[in-house]
């Protein structure tokens, strides 16, 4: 019995002993478990733990646990966070990823993963390595809803005089001053209690994560626009990429090009099955007008135009891989 006390408290001191010389290697997202940004990552940080082993530490949190997007950013930089999954707020770091926030311009998942090879890892991942990030994948977000507790939207005139939650973008809040509300921006974490008090009438955001963040449950209507196909980028700080052994990097890399593609068959299956179960449990579904909101949307276009230096360029390639 003493011996095998023994020989139990022996493996017990050396799997302590490997934990704690193992490499950590922090990952974080703003998102909810519950969403698909939370839901894909967690695949990302499982399975990457699976490829490196004992030797090294996935630690994974969620729900701005570590801070909000903005916050993350500068933690990668800064080297205290390693991994982190980045949204609208890109755009604000490099006007190229704007790009993004041009209304209609993703047709479909199959043009997004032709705009993510031919330009996103080339021309904006080069931007963002100008800014200490590096571009690792393209995750699914997905294509952009509105919601709201006044009136069902089917034109840009149905949202005048509506407060609208927008992700803390001057693009975004630039695309819903065009077409009449009070674009709000908050972060996605106070978006929930912002609708349940009224402090905004309404919000943006792909059904899956209307449904992880449970903004169906303060919001009367669904108003289909898919206004904007918005993604999350896996991005590390340039600093700490360098730092990781080659061995390292090719296992984010291989394990975030599945996690891609599961995303975005995931995305696709949640929209269709998201949009039943939302009119069944109550809420007001209708389609918008795309070709009202799309004249309204030209100055949009004008603006990314003329501020970012190579702003047409991407457009029209952009719109050239579409068809």
């Amino acid at each position: 019995m003493f011996n095998k006390l023994l020989t139990a408290s022996a493996l017990t001191l050396a799997l302590t002993a490997t934990q704690a010389h193992a490499e950590k290697l922090v990952f974080a997202i703003g998102g909810s478990p519950q969403s698909l940004q939370g839901q894909t990552a967690r695949l990302f940080a499982d399975k990457l733990q699976e490829r490196l082993g004992d030797a090294h530490q996935v630690e994974y949190y969620d729900s701005a646990q570590l801070g909000d997007e903005r916050q993350l950013v500068q933690k990668m930089r800064l080297g205290t966070v390693d991994l982190a999954a980045i949204s609208s707020i890109m755009s604000s770091i490099s006007d190229d990823f704007a790009l993004f926030d041009l209304p209609f311009l993703v047709q479909d998942r199959d043009h997004l993963l032709k705009i993510d090879e031919q330009i996103v890892m080339t021309e904006l991942a080069a931007s963002a390595e100008a800014r200490g990030l590096k571009v690792l994948s393209t995750w699914e977000n997905g294509f952009r809803q509105i919601t709201n507790n006044d009136r069902p939207i089917t034109t840009p005139e149905d949202l005048k005089g509506l407060k609208i939650r927008t992700p803390q973008s001057e693009w975004r809040t630039m695309m819903f001053t065009q077409w009449g509300s009070n674009p709000t921006p908050m972060a996605f974490s106070e978006v929930f209690v912002g609708l349940q008090t009224g402090v905004v009438d309404g919000q943006e955001n792909p059904l899956t994560n209307i449904e992880g963040a449970k903004l169906n449950e303060v919001q009367k209507y669904l108003s289909m626009t898919d206004h904007v196909y918005s993604p999350i980028w896996l991005i590390a700080g340039m600093s700490g990429w360098d730092k990781f052994p080659a061995e390292v990097q090719a296992a984010i890399r291989d394990t975030a090009r599945e996690a891609q593609q599961w995303s975005l068959d995931e995305g696709e299956r949640m929209d269709k099955d998201l949009l039943e179960a939302f009119a069944a449990a109550g809420m007001q579904v209708n389609h918008a007008d795309k070709a009202a909101f799309m004249a309204a949307s030209q100055p949009v276009y004008d603006r990314f135009a003329e501020q970012v230096g190579n702003g047409k360029q991407l457009v029209d390639k952009a719109i050239a891989l579409g068809n």
